[in-house]
Parts: structure tokens; sequence; C-alpha cells
């Protein structure tokens, strides 16, 4: 007989990896479209063909990067109906429905644009061809919207009621615009932007440190660093904001994310302080050892010095979350944010100092490594608050409404083996393919060869008026030399 708590595990275990591979694709794809046109529009806006040929480089690592999050979101929607059958089915009713949405106004209106901007080059007038940029971008971002509106559905379930086995939806407004809703997409979004920056000043950092087109890639690691003296701190100020969302809506999840077990001290007064580290002991429900700080808790969660914030005491046993993942993968990601701000302001000191041109940041090699090493720590961010999002909401599939043992799908132990080291094996393939080009194309630079294509305009669209032997002989139509 199937062991019932074997099979959950290992259905979360399976559908945890693919998870856990496939988001390192969509923020880097949300974060280097929002790039591109940003460095498109600059090139419009300047005629410095630099920005051409910057653009046209982070393009490739743009589509690399693309192609891969597409293969591992396909495995991701199939295992929602092979591991996790009865939560497709009861959830349907929204859950498929928001699914189909991001598919008609997201995946497809990208895939339109995306064919404009990779092969409209020369064949398009220039601003049409930012009107694509721009629409591969808003189209990325609206996806987004709907997988995170669909996520946070499952941690603030409003808008409907189970009626037969099936979640029916009372309220579109409310079903979708739920209150997790309202914060974890504004901060899933600056991340996006967060990691294509740090990705973006990564490469060029590389780039001026290896002492290779270091004029053209100044322009970049520029841009990309001094955004982030507003993004990196925005992202704390987000990250706090959807902390206090969980603490009102979700206060097992908040408690198990913060180590808190006891509501109370033995003398009564409310118990807010914060546990730096600690090994939490789940069988004995407190934690073995604790470094903890008083009263930062209660400034986190409520913003006041003494306030009463419930603790794991406060719910049964078999619905409290697991306590050590979420407790430090929750710390990792504070960690890696606080990391990447510090590294804008170092950023910003330098340039108020006047130190950021390309010679003299080849004097800060320090820095130059440091801001190389920071591209692993935005993915590190992701994966470990995905995490914390996903293990504390436990045991929950649905919080409140369906545990994730009433909506796992019934298969052998065998099975879940197969499934997985199939899932594991295809998403370790993608994810060599995917850095095996990226390592090609950002070893091979920008291509400063080819003329720059400015593009059909309405003055040069008249064939007629080109020597057909001229025309005859294919050579580029619409080009001049590089400066």
């Amino acid at each position: 007989m199937t062991d019932p708590s074997l099979m959950i595990g290992l259905a979360r275990l399976d559908f945890g990896w693919i998870t856990t591979m496939h988001i390192i694709y969509p923020p880097l794809t949300i974060g280097l479209a929002a790039f591109l046109f940003f460095s498109e529009w600059r090139w419009l806006k300047t005629n410095h063909d630099e920005w051409y040929r910057l653009t046209r480089f982070f393009e490739k690592l743009f589509i690399i990067n693309f192609g891969a999050g597409v293969a591992t979101g396909i495995t991701m929607e199939m295992a929602f109906g092979i591991l996790f059958g009865p939560f497709s089915q009861a959830a349907g009713p929204f859950f498929g429905n928001i699914l189909g949405y991001e598919t008609i106004t997201a995946f497809m209106y990208e895939a339109g644009f995306i064919g404009l901007m990779i092969f409209g080059w020369g064949k398009i007038g220039k601003k049409m061809h930012l009107f694509a940029t721009f629409n591969v971008m808003f189209s990325s971002m609206l996806s987004a919207m709907w997988i995170l509106d669909a996520n946070s559905w499952m941690q603030t379930p409003t808008g409907v009621h189970l009626e037969k086995g099936l979640f029916v939806v009372d309220s579109w407004t409310d079903a979708i615009f739920n209150p997790n809703f309202l914060t974890a997409f504004p901060h899933m979004l600056i991340a996006c932007f967060e990691i294509g920056l740090f990705f973006v000043a990564s490469v060029s950092a590389w780039m001026i440190y290896k002492n290779r087109h270091t004029k053209l890639f100044i322009r970049t690691l520029t841009t990309s660093l001094m955004a982030l003296v507003i993004v990196a701190p925005l992202q704390v100020y987000m990250g706090d904001a959807l902390g206090r969302t969980v603490a009102e809506y979700d206060p097992a999840a908040l408690a198990a994310m913060e180590g808190h077990w006891h509501t109370y001290n033995a003398d009564g007064s409310p118990n807010t302080s914060w546990n730096m580290l600690a090994w939490p002991n789940e069988e004995k429900g407190t934690n073995d050892f604790q470094i903890a700080i008083p009263h930062v808790l209660s400034l986190l969660e409520d913003h006041k010095w003494v306030s009463t914030v419930p603790g794991l005491d406060q719910f049964k046993k078999a619905d409290r979350p697991p306590v050590l993942i979420p407790f430090y993968s929750f710390r990792i990601m504070v960690v890696a944010g606080m990391a990447l701000m510090l590294l804008a302001f170092w950023a910003l000191y330098l340039r108020i100092r006047g130190q950021f041109s390309a010679t003299k940041l080849q004097q800060h090699r320090w820095f130059l490594r440091a801001v190389i090493l920071s591209s692993t720590l935005p993915y590190i961010a992701v994966w470990t608050g995905w995490w914390t999002r996903e293990i504390a909401r436990q045991p929950w599939i649905i919080h409140g409404l369906m545990r994730t043992s009433e909506g796992v799908s019934q298969m052998s132990i065998t099975a879940e083996i197969i499934w997985f080291i199939g899932f594991v094996f295809f998403d370790l393939l993608v994810w060599f393919g995917a850095w095996y080009f990226f390592s090609k194309v950002i070893h091979k630079g920008p291509d400063m060869k080819t003329a720059v294509i400015h593009g059909v305009t309405p003055e040069t669209m008249h064939l007629g008026d080109m020597p057909d032997e001229e025309a005859s002989e294919g050579k580029p139509l619409f080009v001049r030399p590089t400066v």
C-alpha cells in the first residue's frame, strides 16, 4: 500500500524542483526585455551606434533565456495535471481561467511581437521596431502578472466558494485582486528588474575587467548600477509591505518565517523579540537555541515598539507549516537583497567621487569582481523567496480551503520517482544548454564589424528608386558604415 505522506512528499519535491528550475528564466526575460527597450530607445534618441550594438548583443542573451523559459514552463504546466490532478480539477474555474488569460493576453501576444523584434531589423522602421520591443517587454510583464495572481490566490483565496468539489467564482474582482497579489506582484516585478539590471551589470563589469570593448560597456554598467540605486531599496520596501500582508492574512506562515513559537512570555508580556538566528525544534515546539533582539519583530511586522505578534502556539499542530526551511530561506533572501542594495550604493559612491570611467574602474578590481559575482545573488534571492512563500503556506495548497494532501494525484511511488527523474534530466539539460550558449555569446562579445542597420524609413521605402543592379547584388538595403 502506498504511503500517503511519502507520496505527498515526492509530489511536492518534484514540483518544487520544476518551479525552482523554471523561475530562474522568466524574471531575467522580463528584466532584459525592459533593458532592451531602454537601450534601443537610447539608440533612437542619441543616434549613437554603440547603443545599437549593445542592444543586439544583449538581445542574443535574451533569446537564449527566453527559449529556456518556454521549455521549462511547458513542463511546469504538465506537472499541474500529473502531480496535482485533484487540485487542478477543483481550482479549475478560477486557476484554469487565469492560466488561460496568461496564454491569450500575454504568451500569444508576446510570441507575435518577439518575431518582429528578432527578425525585424532592417525590415520595419526604427520606431516600429522599438514599438515591437516595448510590446515584448509589456507582454512579459502581463505574463508575470497572471502567474503571480494565480499563485497569490492560493495564498489568499478570496472571491470563491467551494461547491460540489469545485471552487466557484463569486466575484472575479475579489478573486483577481486578492490581498496577497496587491503586494506580491509589485515585489516580484521589481525583482525581475533587479535581476535583469544585475545581469547586465555583471556582464558589463566582466568586459571591463577583461579590458574588452570598455567604451561600449561602461555605458551599460553605469546605466544599470545607477538604476539599481533606486530599484534595490525599492525592493526592500516592497518586501516589507509583502511581509505585513503575510502577517495579516497568514500569521502562521509569518511565525514560521521568524521561528516565532510563543505569543507571550512567562510573565504575560508580549514577546516581540526577533530571532536573528535560531534552530527550530518542531517536535518540542520551540527553538533549541536562538539569538534574539528585543522589540524588532514588533517593529518589522506592526511598526510598533510593543505589540502582540501571534506565535505558532496559536495554531493546531496539523495547521502549522514547516519552520526550518522558511526560517533560513527567508533570511538568505533578506541578506542577498541587502547585499545587492549595498553594492548599488558602493557604485553610487564611486560615481560621486568621479571614479566611474572604464580606466578608473579597472583600478578598482574588487569592485568589478563584486559586480561580476553579484549576478548570482538575485537568483539566490528569487529561489529562497519562492521557497519561503510556498513552504510557509503548507499544509495548505489553497490556504484555509484545501490541504495539499487533498490536491495531490493518486499514483504509485514508482511513477512519482520516474516523473521526478525525467523532470530533473530535462531541466538540467535545458540549464546546461542555456549557460553554454550564454558563455559563447559573452565570450564572442558584440558584433563590431557588421554595418549598423538603420531600418526602413518613409524616405527609403520606394524600392523602385534603387538601381536594379545594386539590389541584385545581395547588399544590405539600408545601412551605413560604422562610425
